[in-house]
């Protein structure tokens, strides 16, 4: 393992490509969320695969993501997410698909804090996860 301190721009700049890019908890974060998934999109090998995992931007995110997991339960850092700056599903899939990349699959991930575990869902509204694929040359 090889690792380094850059940005996913950074490293598109500089002509790296990797088969698989996993942006997990990142892209509610970034400044530009088309620009940072477009240069991660140059990083990945024809035949590749991006997963991206984040947050939806709904009340319901709001409340549970935000509000329940900063504020009541303190699980994160007050201010740790911005409800502005979440992203909903049709906004990711345009972005990637922008990028040249396809939607393969797409799911809900909810958490059942009293098992402390996380389970697969249909329901989209608070976390979920989208694998999409660079096409082969």
């Amino acid at each position: 393992i090889d690792y380094r301190a850059a940005t996913a721009e950074e490293l598109a700049d500089a002509g790296e490509t990797f088969d698989v890019i996993l942006n997990m908890e990142v892209v509610e974060h970034v400044a530009d969320v088309d620009l940072f998934v477009a240069k991660c999109g140059q990083m990945v090998r024809p035949g590749g695969i991006m997963f991206v995992a984040t947050i939806n931007r709904t009340l319901k995110a709001l409340g549970l993501a935000i509000i329940g997991a900063e504020y009541v339960l303190r699980w994160l850092p007050r201010g740790t997410h911005q409800f502005g700056k979440l992203v909903r599903p049709d906004e990711l899939e345009k972005a990637l698909g922008a990028a040249g990349l396809t939607v393969i699959d797409r799911t809900g991930v909810i958490y059942h804090p009293l098992a402390d575990r996380w389970q697969r869902s249909k329901d989209m509204d608070v976390n979920y996860m989208v694998l999409a694929e660079k096409a082969s040359v």
